[in-house]
């Protein structure tokens, strides 16, 4: 799995460089970017793509509550930490759906709950994949995905009402939604939510059982442990909505 990306946004560089060591110290994550002009922030969101945003509240010209709007109409939008000296605006945080409100001076374990958080943040519907069949143009939600398994020039998606074709690859698909899939397979990703289980078949091949789908992607030797690993992880009562 590739690293969490995280965008750090704050107007003073103290802040911006004491949360730029707490990410790069905990494992899976990396800075993609960080940004004292809160007028960039959508824009760098766009060029970056990151999948957390930890977004100072109290910054010149727009404040992080109003950039916070602003970025969820951002497709994918990315999960948002606020981190801030003050809690009054805590409210205001859940109310936007935020991920988490982490009060400064941050402490490692704590910005590490809520990157964990950030990562298993299920999509929201308005995130589409679209296919093209004809003059038809099918959206398909992303959280209803179960497998990405790509075919010659084309990536065939299995959601819960069947199959499409994307022009997307494999490698561009897991760049967008990483935190969402795993690769199973070098032609293969598939739903963290939607993972059930991991069999052998009769030729001796490792494939992987999803929740709602007839699809039984193989797994290659080199992704079994983190396939292990992410259905260790997984708690027992989760289900897919």
């Amino acid at each position: 799995m590739s690293d969490q990306r995280v965008m750090i946004v704050d107007d003073e560089p103290p802040a911006r460089d004491r949360l730029a060591r707490l990410v790069d110290g905990l494992a899976g994550t990396s800075v993609c970017a960080s940004i004292a002009e809160a007028e960039t922030v959508v824009d760098a969101c766009r060029s970056h793509q990151p999948d957390v945003v930890l977004l100072d509240v109290e910054m010149p010209g727009i404040d992080g509550i109003d950039l916070a709007r602003r970025l969820r109409r951002l497709s994918p939008p990315p999960a948002v930490v606020f981190v801030t000296a003050f809690e009054q605006y805590a409210v205001d945080a859940f109310e936007l759906a935020a991920v988490d409100y982490l009060v400064k001076p941050v402490r490692a374990e704590r910005l590490a709950r809520a990157l964990e958080r950030a990562r298993n943040r299920p999509l929201g519907p308005g995130v589409t994949l679209r296919s093209r069949l004809g003059e038809r143009v099918l959206a398909i939600p992303v959280s209803e995905i179960r497998a990405l398994i790509a075919e010659d020039k084309y990536t065939v998606v299995h959601f819960d009402q069947g199959e499409a074709l994307v022009d997307d690859s494999l490698v561009t698909l897991e760049q967008r939604f990483g935190r969402h899939f795993i690769r199973v397979h070098r032609k293969a990703l598939v739903a963290r939510r939607y993972l059930r289980g991991l069999y052998r078949d009769a030729d001796g091949q490792e494939r992987v059982e999803l929740d709602g789908c007839n699809c039984r992607p193989p797994v290659s030797r080199r992704n079994l442990t983190l396939v292990r690993q992410a259905l260790d992880d997984k708690p027992e009562t989760e289900l897919p909505e």
